[in-house]
């Protein structure tokens, strides 16, 4: 199968910080963006929809925390009204979740099996975390055919007035 063409944002929500990362056009390479910090005047939010913008991204990635049951929890919540925040902002820019179970874990150990001492993976973790997101949600494309996850719309009461 191949992958629609285009540059997509991969996007790792924490309450306080929101790694970012992207891929190339072709769905080949992702690559750490940036971390934002999270802000209460949404600052950061309005930060990621131009990264979103400058890329010309065609959908934005936003991983989903699961428990490793499957459920969803406080995290989870928090990542649901972030994504649909940002789809607000956004507009025609295809925004969904994809489940991000262990990934954190994972950034962790991709980051020791490049040398990086833990003392260093603070400033870089969430970036990494946002590109085995994207990473998980191209696979699942290709496997798939489909776009992958779980799309944000809006209702007509959420509109990008509000």
């Amino acid at each position: 199968m191949s992958l629609r063409r285009g540059i997509r944002i991969g996007v790792d929500v924490g309450t306080v910080r929101v790694g970012v990362s992207r891929c190339d056009p072709d769905g080949i390479l992702t690559m750490p963006v940036v971390t934002l910090t999270r802000a209460p005047d949404s600052s950061d939010l309005d930060q990621l929809a131009d990264i979103v913008a400058q890329h010309e991204a065609i959908e934005v990635i936003v991983g989903l925390p699961r428990h490793l049951r499957g459920g969803e929890g406080i995290s989870a919540k928090g990542a649901r009204k972030y994504a649909r925040r940002l789809k607000k902002l956004v507009g025609g820019v295809r925004v969904a979740m994809v489940d991000e179970r262990l990934t954190s874990n994972q950034a962790h150990e991709r980051l020791r099996a490049s040398g990086i001492p833990e003392r260093e993976h603070r400033s870089v973790i969430d970036q990494v975390a946002a590109q085995i997101i994207l990473e998980q949600a191209l696979e699942l494309e290709r496997m798939s055919g489909r776009a992958p996850g779980e799309e944000i719309v809006l209702e007509n009461s959420e509109g990008a007035n509000q």
